[in-house]
């Protein structure tokens, strides 16, 4: 009988990067780190042709700091994400594209951190739009954020809108010409490997996997 992981309960003051008077974050129930070390598995292994971009280790996104929990510059996904992953890229391959990616798992203290973030400059639009998710399912290392590159030039290809551009522009439908014929050969690629797109953002997919559960175990600790 396959027995359901321990689950613990970490407080949005336990993240050291999210304030303890943050009023809006709920505890919440997340997986050991061991139990998160055995379900994910390091992008750059299963599949090493991948691009990687950690925007969330540095400076270069939109909170204009590096996050807690991004003390690596690694992607992290769940095994089962990571492998259909894989299988994108080698079908990308043969029309001499592949993949760059931003984001993989997220650290609960990274979405803290980001509300934290939102609540202090007053942009909790992003909240309520949906942008900046107060649970991610990033957290749970099923959600990857990603573009397409050209494997010639190794350059991304115009998607239209920069990564992580809060605006209608992102909306994958929100496109024309040959945006929107990239965005669709992206969304095709990852559908047939079984990603689910977010609409809001055409950069961002998830994938489904048995029993998900959010973790906490940061980048620098893999």
């Amino acid at each position: 009988m396959r027995m359901t992981p321990m689950l613990v309960l970490v407080l949005a003051c336990a993240a050291p990067s999210a304030p303890a008077t943050q009023p809006n974050a709920a505890a919440q129930a997340v997986a050991p780190d061991s139990v998160a070390r055995r379900q994910l598995a390091e992008l750059a292994v299963v599949e090493p042709s991948i691009v990687q971009e950690v925007r969330y280790a540095t400076a270069n996104n939109f909170t204009g700091a590096p996050l807690s929990g991004y003390g690596r510059p690694t992607v992290l996904l769940r095994r089962e994400a990571a492998s259909a992953l894989s299988r994108v890229q080698r079908r990308l391959r043969s029309e001499g594209l592949g993949l760059k990616v931003w984001d993989g798992y997220r650290p609960v203290r990274a979405t803290l951190a980001m509300v934290a973030w939102c609540e202090r400059v007053g942009r909790t639009d992003l909240l309520d739009a949906g942008y900046i998710a107060r649970r991610s399912r990033h957290n749970q290392g099923v959600a990857v954020d990603l573009t397409l590159i050209s494997l010639t030039t190794g350059e991304e290809l115009d998607m239209g809108t920069p990564f992580d551009e809060f605006t209608e522009r992102s909306h994958t439908a929100s496109a024309t010409g040959e945006v929107a014929v990239r965005r669709r050969r992206l969304v095709a690629a990852m559908e047939a490997e079984g990603f689910t797109n977010y609409v809001n953002e055409w950069w961002h997919f998830s994938f489904e996997v048995p029993d998900p559960a959010p973790y906490d175990l940061p980048l620098e600790r893999w």
